[in-house]
C-alpha cells in the first residue's frame, strides 16, 4: 500500500483512484481496523469480509504454505466501463506488483 500511496498524485494524474481491499473480517486476525488508525491512508479501504470480490476475480487462496482463506496479493488496473486493463497476481503473500509497471499500464489506458 505504502508503494502505491506515495505515488497518489500520479495515479491522480493519470485518471485515476486507489483502492485497496483486504479479504479480512473487520475483527479477524489481522485488525485491519486497528492497523489503519496507527497507519492511516488517504486512499479507499474496504473489506472482502466474505471473499466475493475475491473469488470473483478468481484471486481467492483457499490454502497455501503461506496462506488460509484469504486472497493472492494482486493489483488490477479497471476502466470506467469495468474492464480489467491489467492483472498482476501474485504467487505468495510477498510476491508484489513492480509499482513502475503498474503506471506504465495505467497511462497506456485511454481516458
Amino acid at each position: 500500500m505504502t508503494q502505491f500511496e506515495s505515488r497518489k498524485q500520479e495515479i491522480a494524474a493519470a485518471g485515476a483512484q486507489l483502492a485497496f481491499i483486504a479479504a479480512e473480517k473487520r475483527d479477524g486476525l489481522w485488525k485491519p481496523g486497528r492497523f489503519l488508525e496507527k497507519h492511516p491512508i488517504a486512499s479507499l479501504f474496504l473489506l472482502d469480509e466474505d471473499r466475493t470480490v475475491t473469488r470473483e476475480y478468481g484471486l481467492h487462496h483457499a490454502f497455501g504454505a503461506d496462506a488460509i482463506n484469504v486472497a493472492h496479493p494482486a493489483t488490477l488496473l479497471i476502466d470506467r466501463s469495468r474492464f480489467v486493463r491489467y492483472i498482476y497476481r501474485g504467487d505468495n503473500q510477498h510476491d508484489r506488483a513492480p509499482v513502475d509497471e503498474v503506471l506504465q499500464a495505467l497511462k497506456a489506458i485511454p481516458n
